[in-house]
């Protein structure tokens, strides 16, 4: 499914690749399911659920919770999550750069990411990025979360650019499969999985540890 037209517009999954705070989220799923006494596999849990809203992935934890129930523990993973990253905040190496040659070549970016507002706030707010995206995307604007491909839809037609002109970024198979199912190339940020765990995908058309690595990367030149 690669395009080889030009790069058009960029488009960014937050957690573990605009910022590595995914073992950060991860310790805060471990004390939930812990918490109320569930069994955790962190390496299983964050294949099958990064890129979904929260809501998503505790729902069939609890299926006879109640939604304020639901809601309730997806504020107290937040709220551990937030307490914890938040003296961490960082960008992921070679993301400034990256960015500022996409505003020179008037290349407009997005974000899509699965991420409650609060958790938003605390990465782009903190590091000051929040007015160099075109638009944010989210669950909590009624879109769903990934595999589905709605939030990257979302983000390119606010921007008026063809999927298929749009490059995402993301850290985890779920976001990969969801910018397939939207039509647009996707670019594997390995800070927590390996090369091999996105072979299966034909929409990939580079894989790196950070965006560093990603330096001249002839995929990634913009018209």
């Amino acid at each position: 499914m690669t395009s080889n037209g030009p790069v058009r517009a960029l488009i960014f999954d937050m957690d573990g690749t605009i910022v590595d705070n995914m073992r950060f989220h991860e310790d805060a799923w471990e004390h939930l399911h812990v918490t109320h006494g569930l069994p955790f596999d962190r390496d299983s849990f964050f294949s099958h659920t990064a890129g979904m809203a929260v809501g998503e992935i505790i729902s069939p934890l609890f299926p006879n919770a109640a939604p304020a129930e639901i809601e309730a523990m997806g504020k107290e993973k937040e709220l551990f999550y937030r307490r914890n990253y938040g003296p961490h905040v960082a960008p992921m190496p070679g993301l400034l750069d990256l960015m500022t040659r996409a505003d020179a070549a008037g290349v407009p970016m997005a974000v899509a990411t699965a991420a409650p507002p609060g958790n938003i706030d605390i990465v782009l707010d903190t590091l000051g990025l929040r007015s160099r995206f075109a638009t944010i995307i989210a669950p909590s604007q009624g879109f769903r979360g990934k595999p589905n491909p709605d939030l990257f839809l979302g983000a390119a037609e606010r921007m008026k650019i063809a999927p298929e002109a749009c490059v995402v970024f993301e850290d985890a198979p779920n976001g990969v499969e969801a910018a397939r199912r939207a039509g647009m190339r996707a670019v594997a940020i390995l800070s927590m999985l390996g090369a091999n765990d996105f072979a299966g995908f034909d929409n990939v058309i580079a894989s790196a540890k950070d965006f560093a690595a990603l330096d001249g990367l002839p995929a990634l030149r913009f018209a």
